[in-house]
């Protein structure tokens, strides 16, 4: 899953961005509003942390431009103000969650993970196709009651397929997932990744379906 951190203190945000990345996430980030309002309208994330006192536009401005656009993705906005005023504030703009500066990584790792728990499992902690589980806490996959060993890229691609039970992911959406901003984002590596994630389904009844010109699904398969 793809996050985008908007944090203009250099260690602070050298710091969150190492943690999320350690715990298997592919993080972009950024440290300003103008850019982080131009990511949010153009990448696709499933998740945006956002610094209340960024320069150019501030979170609240980023935040409002994108709930503008219509954007439902989870935002957590990070702030050095402690007043309630600026968090009922980033409320009735649309932000989802608030967390205080300074803060324990550990915290805030737990609450991405709840934020991505309620938007992309409907609240629950796993996602299922199948014989395939997928655990959204651990962000471990399991196949036939046994660890399903994946590198980070085939990681992220299985987690874009499985939150998305029944729809075809192109290979360009899917790179997106896979891709942070600051790599070279290929749709020809993604059929490396779900080749090798066949072979690891192989003898399962679950498989990775391919729709010739529009990109791959996972399903279960009956008896």
């Amino acid at each position: 899953m793809r996050i985008l951190l908007v944090e203009d203190h250099p260690q602070l945000a050298a710091s969150v961005a190492q943690a999320l990345r350690g715990a298997g996430w592919t993080v972009d980030l950024l440290h300003d509003g103008i850019a982080a309002d131009l990511a949010l309208a153009s990448e696709d994330y499933a998740l945006a942390i956002l610094d209340v006192g960024l320069p150019r536009l501030d979170g609240f401005q980023v935040l409002a431009r994108l709930r503008g656009r219509g954007k439902t993705l989870p935002v957590l906005m990070l702030t050095a103000r402690g007043e309630v005023s600026d968090r009922v504030h980033g409320l009735n703009l649309g932000a989802d969650d608030y967390l205080a500066k300074p803060f324990e990584l550990s915290e805030l790792e737990a609450r991405v993970k709840a934020l991505l728990r309620r938007s992309v499992g409907g609240g629950e902690r796993q996602q299922r196709c199948g014989v395939l589980v997928y655990d959204l806490d651990a962000r471990r996959f399991s196949l036939a009651d046994e660890p399903l060993t994946l590198t980070s890229r085939e990681q992220s691609v299985l987690e874009a397929l499985i939150a998305r039970p029944g729809r075809v992911m192109s290979k360009d959406q899917l790179a997106a997932q896979v891709f942070g901003l600051d790599e070279d984002a290929s749709a020809d590596a993604i059929e490396i990744y779900v080749y090798r994630l066949r072979k690891k389904l192989e003898g399962q009844p679950v498989r990775i379906v391919t729709f010739r010109g529009l990109g791959y699904m996972l399903e279960a398969l009956d008896g």
